[in-house]
């Protein structure tokens, strides 16, 4: 998936024709960021000097991507929520995409990177195939840009919430996804797909706030079993799941 620039305002003496460097696709950079690991411990900081190009959008998809498949996140949904935040937050007020420190050096233990990363570089594969420049009119406004990096930061502390509810993390990763790869791709029907996940997203939240224990009670007897990424696997899915993610 070829990645074009992250979103800013241009400068002044910036051509108007000035054509976007072009970068390896993620599926790729992931793929690199794998074998520069090895079997040590992974940073966020190292993730982002590997890739490249729109790096942040492109974060922003692999720490979605997580809580949208069978992989635990023990201790981490709540780091990876706030760095999602945080990321949507800087581009709704289109500045430059900043993290402190702190998030930075959260550390990956290589079989828990392994396991993230390699399952989401067969997402990500998938998402390349689908992803393409068209309606970009709906990409290319700032005042659209300023939108999706709202609901992004929106998602982001939605993700932070301590909701054992059964869809309360898949719901609010999917826009993030979408809508970082309608970005990075200037694809407008990939953000009328995040637009109207959000949309889920306030209906189901407002359901859970609104009608509070009564919905929380109907949604855990209805989708009792269902996974919930803050568990461990089973010992079945997690052989499943290695299976899946070995070179």
């Amino acid at each position: 998936m070829p990645t074009s620039p992250l979103p800013s305002i241009p400068a002044a003496s910036e051509s108007a024709d000035a054509q976007p460097k072009k970068h390896p696709a993620l599926s790729e950079q992931i793929g690199a960021v794998l074998l520069s690991m090895g079997e040590r411990s992974i940073r966020l900081r190292d993730i982002i000097e590997v890739l490249h190009g729109g790096t942040y959008l492109m974060l922003l998809i692999l720490l979605a991507l997580p809580f949208c498949m069978p992989i635990p996140l023990l201790g981490l949904s709540t780091p990876f929520g706030a760095v999602i935040a945080i990321i949507g937050l800087r581009l709704a007020l289109r500045k430059e995409p900043w993290l402190p420190d702190r998030v930075l050096n959260v550390e990956l233990s290589p079989k828990m990177a392994g396991r993230i990363l390699g399952a989401s570089q067969k997402a990500v594969r998938g998402l390349e195939k689908m992803l393409r420049v068209r309606w970009s009119v709906l990409v290319d406004p700032p005042v659209f840009q300023h939108l999706y990096g709202a609901i992004i930061f929106a998602c982001g502390c939605l993700l932070l919430l301590p909701l054992p509810i059964p869809f309360s993390n898949v719901l609010p990763a999917v826009p993030v996804i979408l809508l970082s790869g309608a970005l990075l791709e200037r694809d407008g029907k990939f953000a009328v797909g995040g637009l109207a996940m959000f949309l889920i997203n306030l209906a189901f939240f407002g359901a859970i706030f609104l009608g509070g224990g009564v919905v929380i009670s109907w949604l855990e007897s209805w989708f009792s079993g269902i996974y919930d990424p803050e568990e461990p696997l089973t010992p079945a899915l997690e052989e499943i799941l290695e299976q899946g993610v070995a070179p």
